[in-house]
């Protein structure tokens, strides 16, 4: 039996995350969620990955959302759990140190949408298509889908989305700042590999300190958000590589960053 979900390194410090379960449209089964709490646990405690690329196997869904045949044979009390699973999963891919591209390859409905909405960023095929189509099931979305998405959009489009339950073609998620960049299918794993490699090749203690900047100071004042980039400002200064950028600076070169 092949592997629910595979981590592989394609370029120097850049993970592809894959879910991979094509047969069912990269659905996350129980199953699938403990593979992917594996993956993301081995990702958080490695100090050689810089950057990861979240995607789904095949070119036709990244991830259709919960597994609803599974659900199916569920009484309330396993459906509410399985949720729950759900949407501690994505919180902890949320919670990875280095930066995150969701690469949506294809349909991300309800969980599926979920979880890129919890990378830093996402790029998006041009003949792909999101949205939370929960209500059109006669549920919510569970896993964070009605906090993220008005986070990230804008209160009244995500309450469009959510209401309507209508999914979202490429460009109108790129118009409402759903996806930060829409590629072409062929283009679409070469353009997020370069994007990832740039981060990667930056500082990685400070990748991970303004990725915790961002994200900490983001729901407070900004007199404690300022504190908080502070903070985390202040980490980067005894590193070996910020000694190394200045050098390579000066001797007009590129930095070798190991991290230290």
């Amino acid at each position: 039996m092949s592997e629910l979900i595979t981590l592989e390194e394609t370029v120097p410090h850049v993970y592809v995350l894959t879910l991979n379960r094509p047969e069912a449209a990269n659905a996350l089964s129980t199953a699938l969620l403990d593979a992917l709490q594996d993956k993301v646990t081995e990702i958080q405690h490695s100090e050689h990955v810089r950057a990861v690329i979240i995607t789904g196997s095949g070119n036709k869904a990244f991830c259709a959302g919960a597994d609803l045949k599974e659900r199916r044979g569920m009484n309330d009390e396993d459906v509410i759990q399985t949720v729950r699973k759900i949407g501690d999963t994505i919180r902890l891919v949320e919670q990875i140190p280095v930066p995150t591209i969701a690469l949506i390859n294809g349909v991300a409905f309800g969980g599926g949408l979920e979880l890129a909405l919890a990378c830093d960023l996402r790029m998006m095929s041009t003949s792909a298509k999101v949205g939370l189509t929960e209500t059109s099931l006669a549920i919510i979305p569970g896993a964070g889908g009605t906090q993220r998405l008005s986070r990230l959009i804008g209160l009244g489009r995500a309450k469009e989305m959510i209401y309507t339950a209508k999914p979202v073609e490429a460009n109108r998620a790129y118009q409402i700042g759903l996806v930060e960049y829409i590629h072409d299918p062929q283009l679409l794993f070469e353009e997020a590999q370069d994007l990832a490699s740039t981060m990667a090749r930056n500082g990685p203690v400070a990748m991970k300190q303004a990725k915790k900047a961002i994200n900490e100071g983001y729901d407070t004042s900004l007199a404690d958000g300022l504190e908080i980039e502070h903070r985390c400002y202040k980490e980067t200064i005894p590193t070996q590589d910020r000694l190394e950028g200045l050098e390579a600076f000066k001797e007009k070169r590129k930095p070798i960053y190991k991290g230290e």
